[in-house]
Order: structure tokens, then sequence, then C-alpha cells
């Protein structure tokens, strides 16, 4: 059976290796220049390293096992982290539970209902009740008020914005529930890992695997629109390549991007992929003489900071990997339509940058070797109250035609790991019903009506 695979992330490629695997013949089809999506490399500077922030964690198996695969995991350096706090100004330590004890914004009652809340999240089983509950109630019921003003609300607007009113407790339960996994395999630490050479290491070598195992993998070409042929065979129209036949495609792109494409998609199938409410990031790298602290992630709680965290990839990977010098990521999660998204590069360079003087007074701009700014307008799917029930459905309702996206998954956090995991267990799916569909026969007069209009 021939498969057509839109969009060659982590997601798209995982699912064209192990479609090629099982003896499946796979196309690959990538709008951008290169594979990877989120997950690829840029030059900064004088050094190649990933576009986005990327750590592994031990307890992220599915991930590993592929970078096992890929003859990479045994490169894997694992190194202990530390965390930072700012807030009121000042710049702490919560890399320990003394750390956390001594924390000065909170009381010790404070502290003990913070503990307890992340503690309590740790044990739960039931997300999808979780998904019905505000996830602001949810914390301001178990943390208290104080705590949640102080710690979880300028936490949840940094990554949510004000959709945090729309989000359910179930996004704060997958992120602990993540982080808990990675400390009982780390034997209580935050033990990260990364890939010598980064994700441009691993992209190279993942490509050359899928070209190996007979992937046709197809570069700057974007999906203008899927149909459906009377026979129920798929017609992908791409941009700067002739129409393509498949027996089945499988749309890995953003959920608006697939009611775009696929025009005709029911009317119940189109008002679900654009009710989904994405958020985007825009995301410095910057390349820096000095670092600036010891921890790999400094959580924000100042409103005047115009980025979501200080992200100093050089705490965790050797700074010989950046020759010598210091890698660090300043993130800002946004709606897809915010401002910041048409703002210039070097008007966000200037706010960015007059924050570090303020955060860390050795700081200087001097300092900046590099920065280099990537935007991107739909990262991860909101968990919106009741995500799951109203998530699109992945066999749509044109034959042969699949939709499967990280929306999909519904119990996680968006990384690599769970993307694998959801390329995975979409592949025993279809593998499972590998029958392809005939389209209806009163649908045959229509389909031929679209091939008519689009040919």
């Amino acid at each position: 059976m021939r498969y057509g695979i839109i969009g060659g992330g982590i997601l798209g490629m995982t699912m064209a290796h192990r479609l090629a695997q099982a003896g499946e013949q796979v196309t690959l089809i990538e709008a951008a220049p290169r594979l990877g999506g989120l997950a690829d490399a840029w030059q900064l500077g004088d050094v190649t390293w990933d576009r986005h922030y990327h750590v592994t964690l031990l307890s992220d198996i599915h991930w590993r096992n592929v970078l096992k695969e890929l003859g990479l995991e045994q490169d894997m350096n694992w190194v202990e982290t530390k965390t930072g706090f700012f807030t009121d100004g000042k710049l702490y330590s919560m890399s320990n539970n003394v750390e956390f004890l001594q924390f000065p914004p909170l009381g010790l009652i404070d502290k003990f209902r913070l503990g307890a809340t992340i503690f309590y999240a740790s044990k739960l089983k039931d997300w999808k009740q979780l998904e019905q509950i505000p996830v602001a109630d949810w914390l301001r019921k178990l943390s208290g008020k104080r705590t949640f003003e102080k710690i979880w609300l300028p936490l949840l607007r940094a990554k949510l914005g004000e959709n945090y009113t729309k989000t359910s407790a179930s996004f704060i339960w997958a992120t602990i529930a993540r982080m808990y996994a990675a400390r009982r395999t780390g034997l209580k630490k935050e033990m990260f890992g990364y890939v010598r050479g980064g994700y441009a290491r691993i992209l190279e070598r993942f490509t050359e695997e899928l070209q190996a195992e007979g992937v046709e993998v197809r570069l700057n070409q974007a999906t203008r629109q899927i149909w459906n042929l009377p026979s129920g065979r798929v017609v992908a129209d791409l941009a700067n390549a002739p129409q393509e036949e498949f027996d089945r495609i499988v749309l890995t792109t953003p959920s608006p991007v697939i009611s775009k494409v696929c025009p005709w998609l029911s009317p119940e199938e189109h008002r679900l992929h654009n009710g989904l409410q994405y958020q985007g990031i825009v995301c410095a790298s910057v390349l820096l003489k000095q670092p600036l602290a010891k921890y790999y992630v400094t959580n924000i709680t100042d409103s005047w900071v115009p980025f979501t965290a200080v992200i100093e990839m050089s705490t965790l990977v050797d700074r010989s990997e950046f020759n010598g010098h210091s890698l660090v990521y300043l993130p800002k999660y946004v709606a897809p339509n915010d401002p910041l998204f048409g703002e210039s590069d070097e008007s966000i360079q200037e706010r960015f940058v007059a924050a570090l003087e303020k955060m860390y007074p050795h700081f200087k701009r001097s300092d900046v070797l590099a920065f280099k700014i990537s935007r991107v307008r739909h990262v991860v799917a909101l968990t919106t109250l009741n995500y799951s029930e109203n998530l699109p459905p992945v066999q749509t309702s044109l034959p042969n035609v699949f939709a499967i996206n990280s929306a999909h998954i519904a119990n996680g956090t968006l990384n690599v790991n769970e993307t694998v995991k959801l390329a995975e267990d979409s592949v025993n799916m279809l593998l499972a019903n590998h029958k392809p569909q005939l389209s209806a026969a009163n649908s045959a007069t229509q389909q031929n009506s679209q091939v008519a209009h689009f040919a």
C-alpha cells in the first residue's frame, strides 16, 4: 500500500519509519527545505544547534528507543541540572528541598500547600476527570490564594497567556506527571540528556535511515489540497510538483492547516479542527560570550519581563558544542494572532536584551555574539475544558484520509517522546485496519465533479 505522509516533523518522520519497517511504500512530504519541524536546527553565528530548546528525560523510553535504532542513544550525555526562579526582581535557586523551604516569597504554609499540590497531582490517574475543571480553580483550591497568585498564575500566564482561563486542570497534571516520571527514573534528580551534535545530527541520521528504508523524501513541497477519486484513492495537489495519487494519506500538520487543505471534510470536522485553540511561540536564540547563571531553566513570575523563561542550554550541553560560548533561549508563548509575530527582529532584540540587563547585573550587551528569532504560530493545542471529547476524528470522512497531529496528545504534554508514542500508536492503528476504504457509490458523482474542477 502506498502512503503519503504530509508533514516532515518528528511525528511524520516516525510514522514513515514505522510504516516502512512494516513493508509499506511511503512518501514523506514537507513544505520546508528540511525535515524536523519544531525540532529542526539552524545556524546561530558560528554555531549550529536546535532552533528551539529540547531535552530528553530518562523516562522518555519511546524516543530513546528511536535513538537506539539510529545508533545515537549510546552518545547521549546525562547531566543533573538546576532550576532558578526570578520573582520580585531577584533570582533564587529552587533545585532541592532545602532551597524550596528557604524560598522567601512564600510562607511555610504556602510552601507546604504547593508541595502537597504537586505530590497529589503526581498520584492522580483519572486525568479525564480533570478535563472538567478549570486549571485556575483547581490550583487555587489546592494551593491557596497566595500561592496561586504568587507562583501558579504567573507561570500559567507565561505558558498560556489569558487563555489559562479556558484551560483545564489536565494541563498542569500532565506537566507534573512527566517531571515526576523523570525524577523516579533519575533517582529523584533532574537528569536531562542530549545527543552530541544536537538535533542537526539526529535529523541527518534519521533522514539517512528513512532513505535507506525506501522512504521517498520530498522537500519544499507544500500541500495545496487533498481529495478523493471515485475509486477511493487520494490525490495530493502539491506546490512545485505534479498531482500524485496515494492509497492513503496521513496529515500531521496543525488542525487549521488540515481544515484548509481538505475542504471536503464534513462541516462538523471543520468545526472541530478550527475550534482547537493553539498557542504559538516567538523564541529568541542568543549566543553569549559568558554564561548568565547556573540554571538550565529560570522560571519568571515578574510580569515586566518580556519573555516566558530563560533556558540556558549551556548549563546542560558542554560549551565545546558552542565553541566555548553560552547558548540561551528566551521563549514567549503567545496566541497565533498576537502582535508580537509582526514586531521587527530589532525591536524584539532591544526589549529582550534590556530585560537581561535588569535581571543579570553582570550581563553586558557586548556579551551578545548572535541573536536570532524563530516564530511559529501553531505550536501546541490548548487543553481546554472537555478537550478529549472535542478532538477531530483521526479517520476523516474522506475515504483513506487520516488526520493525526500533536493535538491528539490528550493526556500528556507536547514533547518529542509523546510525539513518537503518538506516531507509533497511530501506525499500529493504520496497520490493524489495512484495507483501503472505497468511496460510497452515492458520492462518486460529487467526487468526479471535484476532480474535474481541480484537474
